[in-house]
């Protein structure tokens, strides 16, 4: 049997083209840098956050537009600060970032990436697991000394005061009566 697949893995390797291994590629180190993205701010990492963005980077969000990595880290500077926890805790509340249906194109070192977003806490008073807030991003990525990083990205947060009635960018249509007559 291992043998089966041995050769099996040699003839898709043999036959595979460079054109859809280097998307392939791509595209997973671009997933790789959402997750990276969203687990750093889960944590609270703040140099792994900004991190992710190229040194002219744009983060356009419900807050505003910052412009470079520094002004990306004084915007999101109080999410450092850790949650009030007793020193005998044995648990925490915690909020968890998830991505899910990316839309990537590359071509050559830049890359566009349109993924939805949705957040979850356990900071309930019933002590259960919530939606906290949902979403989409709108991302522009560079390749910069062989990795991929944000050089722009812009978060709709749906469940707060930047959402829109409809996304055209998504494939929305205006749902208005007498729009797009």
């Amino acid at each position: 049997m291992k043998l089966l697949k041995g050769f099996v893995l040699a003839i898709v390797a043999a036959t595979a083209t460079p054109a859809v291994a280097g998307y392939a590629d791509d595209r997973a180190e671009i997933e790789n840098l959402a997750a990276i993205y969203l687990q750093a701010m889960d944590a609270r990492d703040m140099d792994a956050y900004v991190g992710t963005f190229t040194e002219d980077g744009v983060l356009d969000w419900v807050n505003g537009v910052e412009y470079g990595r520094a002004e990306i880290r004084d915007a999101i500077g109080n999410w450092g600060t850790p949650p009030n926890v007793a020193a005998d805790a044995t648990s925490r509340p915690r909020q968890r970032h998830n991505i899910l249906n990316h839309v990537i194109f590359v071509d050559g070192d830049t890359a566009t990436e349109r993924a939805y977003w949705v957040a979850f806490t356990n900071q309930t008073p019933q002590r259960d697991v919530q939606v906290l807030y949902f979403g989409h991003y709108e991302s522009e990525l560079r390749r910069v000394d062989g990795r991929w990083l944000y050089s722009r990205r812009k978060i709709y947060n749906e469940s707060m005061q930047n959402r829109a009635a409809f996304y055209p960018s998504l494939g929305e249509r205006d749902p208005r009566p007498g729009a797009g007559q």
